[in-house]
């Protein structure tokens, strides 16, 4: 694990943390695939990934990966209007190396290194930027066949654009609440992370509060934390693909004491790729900030509603066990009607030695009926009641 400052860390450098995870620089983007003709003809995948494939390496000299380019069609082609997308996907561009060298640790902690490090966030934005504003509305020819293609950058990936948002969620959605200061968010959403790698080991294949809380504790003290199961997430009724089976992914939440530490974070986090060592897998999760955590009143409302609703097993978990809540009877103590007792006490009848006993207790409004069986086996009783 890195002891760097997170202040420090270059937008195209690995950050290594506990349990073995890696936090990978790639950048992602959305394709979405219109057609430009009249054709009904389907689409090609494997053509389409291979002009892309090509076109990348021609036009910015970038080398991607054929499954770092998944592109899935709708449903139903011939149905769908003419207007409505055929295809979309994602587009991961991972080495990022040609944009600088590795920084050296002496520069990087010094006043000239933060220069550098912005210096090398602002080539990274500029460059990326170049590589929407180029592929974004060209026309792709498939064996005669043309669509064009529209490309966009994930809200997860733009970290000035959500900090614009909830800035803008400040300045304009909390006014008039004075109380305890300005207000700033602190709670990170993730999305699509594998739940093995936050279980314990050789113990369960659920996410542990405890492994969990140890690997983000990397980045600041923890207030609360929160995980459940995320299987929904990519996941689209109009699509071609494949189910996930349930339990595989998860969703983490995790409450920042103080908002450096949540900005810090959160920055880490966009346009990176959570890696494990010894796996070949990438988690190309979805990053995003809690808006609750911004207003007080949006998340006063959200823990009044979550404290009247039990926690059940596929549901939020969070590290603050549940307060059992005090039992309060429907009579008031003022109100209370005096409680009546009536105890009546017959013998109804004898047979085979055997006395049957029923009393009957009116308690308020309820009749409680007690039988009591007495046998007698070596002795007979007297005369009959």
């Amino acid at each position: 694990m890195t002891n760097r400052s997170l202040e420090n860390l270059s937008p195209t450098e690995t950050l290594e943390i506990e349990n073995g995870l890696s936090f990978v620089p790639r950048v992602k983007l959305l394709l979405t695939l219109h057609r430009a003709d009249h054709s009904v003809k389907p689409i090609d995948e494997w053509q389409l990934k291979r002009s892309l494939i090509d076109f990348l390496k021609t036009s910015f000299s970038v080398t991607v990966p054929e499954e770092d380019l998944d592109i899935k069609r709708f449903k139903d082609l011939k149905k769908r209007k003419r207007e409505d997308p055929v295809a979309d996907g994602t587009l991961f561009i991972r080495d990022l190396g040609f944009l600088s060298k590795p920084l050296n640790s002496k520069i990087v902690d010094s006043v000239a290194g933060k220069d550098q490090v912005k210096a090398l966030e602002k080539k990274l934005l500029d460059w990326r930027r170049s590589v929407v504003d180029k592929m974004d509305g060209i026309e792709l020819n498939l064996e005669g066949v043309k669509f064009k293609l529209t490309v966009a950058i994930p809200p997860s990936d733009d970290f000035d654009g959500m900090r614009k948002e909830w800035e803008e969620l400040y300045a304009f959605g909390s006014r008039g609440y004075s109380r305890g200061g300005k207000q700033q968010p602190d709670t990170i959403v993730l999305r699509g992370v594998p739940s093995r790698w936050f279980a314990e080991p050789r113990v369960s294949l659920k996410p542990s509060m405890l492994v969990t809380h140890t690997i983000f504790s990397t980045f600041g003290k923890i207030r609360n934390l929160g995980f459940a199961e995320d299987d929904d997430l990519g996941k689209s009724s109009d699509k071609d693909s494949e189910d996930i089976v349930s339990g595989l992914q998860c969703k983490i939440s995790v409450q920042f004491e103080k908002y450096n530490e949540f900005y810090n974070a959160l920055k880490v986090f966009c346009g990176r790729s959570l890696q494990k060592q010894g796996s070949r897998l990438r988690a190309d999760y979805e990053v995003t900030w809690d808006k609750d955590s911004c207003l007080p009143y949006a998340r006063n409302q959200t823990q009044e509603k979550r404290s009247r609703v039990p926690a059940t097993a596929t549901g939020y978990y969070k590290s603050e066990a549940p307060r059992r809540q005090p039992h309060i009877s429907r009579f008031s103590p003022d109100n209370a009607r005096p409680k009546r007792f009536k105890v009546v006490n017959q013998i109804m009848r004898t047979f085979n030695d055997k006395f049957v006993f029923k009393c009957y207790y009116f308690l308020t409004d309820h009749l409680v009926s007690v039988s009591i069986n007495i046998k007698y086996m070596d002795h007979r009783l007297g005369p009959q009641f």
